[in-house]
């Protein structure tokens, strides 16, 4: 969830500016932004099932997949491409929506019911605490390297989590009287 938040707001913040700086209009930095936040959103609808159905690790490595291909397809969007801009942010909004989604599945899975409020309590300020450091440093990047390397990069640091995934083991949290209901 930390690092989906990372990469999509990384990407998000730069788009806009990506596209002033090239001669888009603020209707089109409106209408990119709009599409982006229906996609973070809306797809919920269907995504909230997804973790019960298919699983939660495969949704999350949806996920960075997801924001790799945002991330290639910002990266290799013409000057003038708000087409590819679009579908770019569109994937960005929909694989953080994958990500936050398993997220919270993964962590409610992992999680006695007696510290499941504070372990998610603290998981969203390390969330809100990413964002604010991916929106801030986002624009150290471009200005270093462009917005094509801080887009790959958001892509390739959420693939990384696919390892991870595969890897790691998730404990099921033990059932305790709160769970069974007594």
């Amino acid at each position: 969830m930390v690092v989906t938040q990372v990469a999509m707001v990384a990407i998000m913040t730069m788009t806009p500016v990506q596209m002033r700086t090239h001669g888009m209009s603020l209707a089109a930095v409106g209408a990119v932004i709009g599409v982006h936040i229906w996609f973070m959103y809306l797809p919920s609808l269907i995504t909230g099932i997804l973790p019960d159905k298919v699983g939660r690790r495969p949704v999350a490595i949806a996920a960075g997949i997801t924001l790799l291909l945002a991330g290639v397809v910002a990266a290799t969007a013409p000057i003038d491409g708000m087409v590819q801009l679009t579908v770019a942010l569109a994937l960005l909004g929909l694989g953080w929506n994958f990500g936050l989604i398993s997220g919270t599945a993964l962590v409610i899975d992992s999680t006695p019911t007696a510290t499941r409020a504070r372990t998610q309590g603290n998981l969203d300020v390390l969330i809100a605490l990413a964002g604010a450091a991916g929106g801030a440093l986002s624009g150290v990047v471009v200005a270093g390297s462009g917005f094509a390397a801080l887009s790959l990069g958001g892509g390739v640091l959420s693939v990384l989590l696919i390892p991870v995934l595969i890897l790691a083991r998730v404990r099921r949290a033990p059932v305790d009287d709160v769970t069974r209901g007594l």
